[in-house]
């Protein structure tokens, strides 16, 4: 996904999660499906996207992402809530 696909998506949706790991983030790997069994169920309007920071650099740089887990949940277009 580009960041200007992501961008996109972001304004299209309702709600979009953004997850931001690291193949090497043993934390990242415990929470991720933690957090996908909290959106599936609680809110399961909100798109959910895991991207690898380090895979992504254009995108993490984009959205001040500078250590993992980084997790920033977005509503109609705007960010809400960020987590890092």
């Amino acid at each position: 996904m580009t960041l200007e696909e992501l961008q996109n998506t972001i304004r299209s949706e309702v709600g979009v999660l953004l997850y931001f790991s690291g193949e090497n983030c043993n934390v990242c790997h415990a929470l991720r499906p933690k957090f996908k069994e909290l959106f599936d169920k609680a809110f399961p309007q909100i798109r959910q996207i895991y991207l690898d920071a380090h895979d992504n650099p254009e995108i993490s740089a984009h959205f001040q992402v500078f250590s993992v887990p980084t997790m920033i949940v977005f509503l109609d277009g705007r960010e809400f809530v960020r987590e890092g």
